[in-house]
């Protein structure tokens, strides 16, 4: 828990840069936009927009931003250091920076010297005026300015001494902070956690004058305050001055990459060594094996280390937040993610949930509200009693575990499972069989049959399903037939087309997502077909469950209980809890 004396970090989010770097993932400027201002109503001080220039896309967006700015974050471009043998105030891409008209740049420049000799082909000293050029000329245009040092840790490793002095040459040219990068995810906690504690160190002693690196003393620019480098020899000691000394700067950041598994723990480990920025992204995205999620980082720094990240008003929306994010880039939530995925506060046996239910922190470390998630009672074979009565509780059925119908659900519940039903992705199916078992299922509808008829022509690259149905409402029988270009879709399209005269709501019921799992595949085409099924209304979602060998059996079963449960959404007013958040 944080208090107002709690250490304060800063959160740089570069989801919208490096994020989209992530193999499969694509985002339109109006997708840009819509998670710049979520992650700013999350409270996140850095938003890391992108690199002018490099894409109409990231100009428009920037442009547009212009227009309506963001209401606390600032946003951040992001860019290179010049070319070799050019000059800052020359190259065009620089100016494309200027032109996104943000008040702060990140600029990356080389660390490791293998990088420099190989990959940009020029000479170390040409790497130093190409960090000092870039981040002078940038200041000397009202910019403010945070270092990121690429492939820092491996390069400290190879050669301490030159990535030093890359440092050196950024806080003497302007830099406000100083970003270490495991560019390639391969460092350790404990490497991190000695090499960012010498960072703090060194930089320290350069600022306070005790230092003895460096490339020379430093002089004040005739026309800037910014500092420019002499050419004095190495080793001269003397105090490194800074842009604006009521700043205690240099402050250092930390950007790490998730290729060991060890993204998140190395930003732990950079933070308890002096590190004030930590950068990241939502859900962890990022290029190869991603980025260190913010997701789990801000929880784990506020609620456990008791730093001061966000307010406790904007941490009960990184739930949201998260499942936000993954829904405008159109891939799938996380549902193990820690925190803020679906199953980070579910219990599943008997002996976990009867404990949660006594005191919740015998099986959770937090209290889920804190991050805008909540505690489930996951419902399979391996549940006891006590999870059918708790997941009855949470929609709003009190059962007494005295009485037969408690005991019922249970055995009526593994039989089910044992056949190759799950309840645990399917609540709502759920829901419906502790209604029967009680006796107050309603009945909305019967379907009192249906038929599927599909043409396949040769030549033709689809084809044509058509669905009919027979359905009993208020006493009468409706017969209906619809078409649509599979099985499954003709047959949702028909018997929604029956119902909807009787049931107008059924107009704002949707087919969100459907999966089908063979269960036992040696049989062959005479498997057994598991069909989830999920719907949603707009506001909520919730997912139904059928199994048969028939596939078109098993879809009938679990769309014909997704319209009956949308059904009772609605006629219980929506009370119902959301089942599939």
């Amino acid at each position: 828990m944080t208090t107002n004396s709690s250490p304060q970090l800063w959160l740089y989010d570069t989801t919208l840069r490096d994020g989209t770097q992530r193999e499969g993932l694509s985002v339109s400027i109006e997708d840009k936009l819509r998670i710049a201002r979520r992650l700013d109503q999350l409270g996140i001080p850095f938003i890391e927009g992108g690199w002018p220039g490099a894409n109409p896309k990231d100009v428009q967006f920037f442009w547009q931003l212009q227009e309506n700015p963001l209401k606390q974050a600032e946003i951040v471009a992001f860019c290179s250091t010049r070319r070799p043998n050019s000059t800052a105030a020359t190259e065009p891409m620089l100016q494309d920076i200027l032109a996104a008209g943000t008040r702060w740049v990140t600029i990356f420049g080389k660390s490791w010297d293998l990088h420099v000799t190989t990959g940009l082909k020029t000479t170390l000293a040409e790497n130093l005026a190409m960090i000092g050029d870039t981040i002078e000329y940038l200041r000397s245009q009202g910019r403010r300015i945070i270092y990121d040092a690429e492939h820092w840790f491996d390069g400290y490793k190879h050669n301490r001494d030159y990535a030093l002095q890359t440092l050196e040459v950024a806080i003497a040219s302007g830099a406000e902070w100083l970003v270490l990068c495991d560019t390639n995810g391969g460092t350790l906690p404990h490497e991190i956690s000695q090499i960012v504690q010498d960072v703090v160190k060194v930089t320290g002693e350069w600022v306070s004058g005790t230092g003895d690196w460096g490339l020379g003393s430093r002089k004040e620019s005739s026309q800037s305050p910014i500092l420019r480098l002499t050419s004095a020899p190495l080793g001269t000691s003397r105090s490194v001055q800074v842009p604006n000394p009521q700043s205690p700067i240099p402050q250092i950041g930390i950007h790490t990459h998730n290729d060991s598994e060890m993204a998140v723990a190395n930003a732990m480990a950079a933070v308890m060594a002096g590190a004030k920025m930590v950068q990241g992204t939502i859900n962890g995205y990022g290029e190869r094996c991603g980025n260190a999620n913010l997701c789990s980082l801000i929880p784990n720094l506020q609620l456990k280390a008791g730093y001061s990240c966000i307010t406790e008003d904007q941490l009960t929306q990184l739930t949201e937040a998260s499942r936000f994010v993954s829904e405008v880039v159109n891939l799938a939530p996380d549902e193990h993610a820690p925190f803020v995925g679906r199953s980070a506060f579910a219990h599943k046996g008997g002996i976990h949930v009867s404990a949660v239910e006594r005191n919740p922190l015998t099986y959770e470390h937090i209290q889920p509200e804190q991050v805008g998630n909540r505690r489930r009672i996951v419902i399979s074979e391996q549940s006891g009693l006590s999870n059918v009565l708790a997941k009855a509780r949470s929609f709003g059925i009190e059962l007494d575990q005295q009485k037969a119908e408690a005991r019922e659900i249970l055995q009526r519940l593994k039989d089910l499972e044992s056949e190759g039903f799950q309840f645990e992705a399917a609540e709502a199916s759920f829901v419906l069989l502790m209604h029967e078992a009680l006796g107050d299922r309603q009945k909305f509808f019967e379907v009192k049959g249906f038929q599927v008829h599909c043409d396949l022509i040769e030549g033709k690259e689809t084809s044509n399903a058509l669905a009919t149905v027979k359905i009993g409402v208020d006493g009468k029988n409706i017969l209906e037939a619809a078409e649509g270009n599979g099985p499954v879709a003709a047959l949702d399209a028909a018997l929604r087309k029956a119902l909807v005269n009787f049931y107008p709501q059924i107009a704002t019921f949707d087919l969100t997502d459907y999966k089908v799992r063979i269960l036992n595949g040696h049989t062959g085409t005479a498997a057994k077909t598991r069909v989830l099924v999920e719907s949603g209304n707009g506001r909520q979602r919730w997912t139904t469950v059928g199994v048969s060998t028939n596939i078109l059996e098993a879809s009938y079963q679990a769309v014909v209980e997704g319209l009956e449960y949308g059904l009772l959404l609605h006629s219980q007013g929506s009370t119902a809890v959301k089942t599939s958040a």
